[in-house]
Parts: C-alpha cells; sequence; structure tokens
C-alpha cells in the first residue's frame, strides 16, 4: 500500500463521468482518498455515495433531510460547489459535470495548484485559450477523461511536438447512423438515448447524435494539444475500437484501441503516468473483429458538425454562446419542445444576433454562456 493516498474531490459525482471515476478510484482504494463529492439534484445516489466512499466534504443543490441526516452521522460537512474544489486536502480535482458551472472553480483549484482532470468539454471550449494558459502559467497538466483526446494524449506521449501532421478523430456516428435521412424528423427522444457503442449522460448522447459532440472535440484538440484547426480531422468509425490517431511527419501514424469504456481513459488520468491492470476492463481481442470501418462524415446528416467549428472559429464570446444554446436546444428536444432535426436550425437562429465580445474575461464567457441558453428558449 502507498504511504500518501491521493486526495481526489469530484465535480458531478452522480453523473455518467463521476460514477465510473468512483468505479476506478474503489479499485484502486488503495491509492486514493476522496475528499469532497458534489451532486446538483440526483440526492439517492450521492446518499449512496456517501455511505460507500465517506468523502469528508459534499456539496448538493436543494434541501434533503436525509443527506443532513446521513452527513451528521457520517461527519461529512456540507460545503458549497466552489469550496469542493478548494480544499487544500484535494490533490486532483475530477471535473465531471456539464455547463458552465464548473468553469470558476477550475480556475481556482489550477490558481491552487492542484492537478485536474477534466471531461466536461464546455469550459474547454468557452475559455480554452485562457484555461490552457492558466494552466501552464500555474505549470498544471490539464489531464482529458473522454476517450478521444485520452487518446490523443496516449499517442503524443514520448513524441516531439513539432513532428506531428494531423491529428485523426473517430466519431461512432450516434444512435441515428443507420437511420435514412428522410426518417430523421421522427425520431425520438427516447430513441436518441440508445447509443450503439457507448453509455453516456443524456446531453451528450444527444451531442453524439447530431455530432456537436465531435465539433466540440475538434475544439477541445485545439487547446489541450496546441493543434492547428486544418491539421484535425474527424472520421466515422462504427466500432469504437480505435478512439483516435496521430499521423507523424515521417508517414507513421499512432493509434490508441480499446473496447470502448470510459474507465480506461479515466484510469489513465488518475494514474497518469502510471499503468496498472485493472481487472474489471475487458481487452481488445483482434481475432474477434473481422471488419474495422472508416467512413468519411456525411455532413447533410449532421449540420451541427461545420455550424459549431465556424462558431468556435470566430473566437471571443462565440463558442460560449454556442455551448448555452446547444445546451438550450438538447433541452428543448429531449422535453418534446422541438424535433431532432431542428436542433442545429434552433441554435443558429438564436445566436445570430450575438454581440461578440473579441476578449473577455470570464464573466463575459458565462454570461454569454447564459445568453445562449435565454435565447434558445426566447425562440421556442
Amino acid at each position: 500500500m502507498d504511504s500518501y493516498l491521493k486526495g481526489i474531490s469530484i465535480l458531478g459525482s452522480t453523473g455518467s463521468v463521476g460514477t465510473q471515476t468512483l468505479d476506478v478510484i474503489e479499485t484502486h482504494s488503495e491509492k486514493f482518498q476522496i475528499i469532497g463529492l458534489s451532486a446538483n439534484k440526483n440526492h439517492s445516489e450521492l446518499l449512496s455515495q456517501i455511505r460507500k466512499h465517506s468523502p469528508k466534504y459534499v456539496s448538493y443543490f436543494g434541501i434533503s433531510n436525509q443527506l443532513e441526516t446521513i452527513c451528521k452521522e457520517n461527519q461529512v460537512n456540507r460545503k458549497n460547489f466552489s469550496e469542493i474544489s478548494e480544499s487544500h486536502e484535494t490533490d486532483l480535482l475530477v471535473v465531471a459535470t456539464t455547463g458552465s458551472i464548473a468553469l470558476e472553480p477550475t480556475f481556482k483549484a489550477i490558481s491552487l495548484g492542484k492537478d485536474i482532470a477534466i471531461a466536461n468539454k464546455e469550459i474547454i471550449i468557452m475559455a480554452g485559450e485562457k484555461l490552457i494558459s492558466h494552466a501552464h502559467s500555474n505549470n498544471i497538466e490539464l489531464m482529458p477523461l473522454d476517450s478521444e483526446p485520452s487518446a490523443i494524449w496516449q499517442c503524443l506521449v514520448g513524441e516531439n511536438h513539432s513532428s506531428i501532421s494531423k491529428i485523426i478523430i473517430t466519431a461512432s456516428g450516434g444512435s441515428f447512423r443507420d437511420i435514412p435521412i428522410e426518417k430523421l424528423p421522427n425520431v425520438t427522444a427516447q430513441e436518441s438515448l440508445n447509443h450503439p457503442t457507448w453509455k453516456m449522460g443524456a446531453k451528450i448522447t444527444v451531442d453524439s447524435a447530431t455530432m456537436m459532440n465531435k465539433a466540440f472535440e475538434v475544439i477541445e484538440a485545439k487547446w489541450l494539444f496546441g493543434i492547428d484547426w486544418d491539421s484535425i480531422e474527424v472520421i466515422l468509425h462504427p466500432e469504437s475500437l480505435i478512439h483516435s490517431l496521430v499521423e507523424f511527419s515521417d508517414g507513421s501514424t499512432k493509434a490508441q484501441i480499446s473496447p470502448p469504456d470510459m474507465r480506461l481513459p479515466i484510469q489513465y488520468a488518475l494514474l497518469h503516468p502510471q499503468r496498472i491492470q485493472n481487472h474489471n476492463l475487458k481487452r481488445f481481442d483482434p481475432t474477434k473483429f473481422k471488419n474495422i470501418t472508416f467512413e468519411e462524415i456525411d455532413k447533410t446528416r449532421y449540420p451541427c458538425f461545420d455550424m459549431a467549428l465556424s462558431y468556435a472559429k470566430k473566437g471571443g464570446t462565440w463558442p460560449s454562446v454556442l455551448c448555452g444554446a446547444d445546451e438550450g436546444a438538447v433541452d428543448a428536444f429531449l422535453s418534446g419542445k422541438i424535433k431532432f432535426v431542428e436542433i442545429s436550425e434552433l441554435i443558429e437562429q438564436s445566436i445570430s444576433s450575438h454581440k461578440n465580445i473579441e476578449i473577455p474575461d470570464i464573466k463575459d464567457l458565462i454570461e454569454s454562456y447564459e445568453w445562449g441558453q435565454k435565447q434558445v428558449e426566447k425562440s421556442l
């Protein structure tokens, strides 16, 4: 057993990434100590996590007599959301929320010298340049938890950045990849949540179906790895075995291959630079896959992809507005207010009147995100 346990706090512990992070931590319990857990309104899951993992601090929204009771019984202190990320006992902050709520706490944690493992795409999209600059100035590495940026990260270990020719990000195609385009107006919100290869939260599963998620990963790759827009490609790979590839100037290509399981990239970040066996993770058996396929993206099927990148490349507060509008549009689809094929149109219609702030501060970014959400609501 290690004499020192790494202190972990998780923002968004009851979501898909948060629960899988706790699964990895439980597997390697001799290496970690849970310091803080935060949840939104999933009080029942947080109750279970408190009983199982005995955190020192918790944060949650709303009122829960059960949570108050169990916290007292287990000597767990309730903190506000930002305090979870600032605890001096936290060595590594896992940012597993969605949306903009974790933006300020993440910046604060970096200022305090805490390592960051991040699954929240939105705050990288909103504040990528500022976030990376702030991390570099504090000698902090942002470690991606998602499979595709983690795959890029792993492929780049030991490589010279100047030798990178291009990055190729793979995409599953989402829940509706095999449905004829003419039938897309009739697909339901429930059907959108049946992802063919991944088990994820509702928002990101819909984003996968629209390919908004993949546009976000292109933006992530640009900021996390310092890659030019023109050097990042996306291809369809329905089997979701090869998570990303990196081509180098000599013509060679490295790929990271594994069965689709978020716990592997999560473990890679939590234990970096160590690689330790996890018996709960399946291994890739090449003899069981007779066909591994790649295809170009059909842009007519996925209008969100090019639209999102066009706004991201404008910079300033445009990416924040895009993120907010996407959240609003996905919520509208999931609640039955719009059709699936109306998501991209609603986003573009809602944010077209935005007045860009070219050099925004954090407050500007958050307000722009909220503006995007509200514009969608007004457009419904």
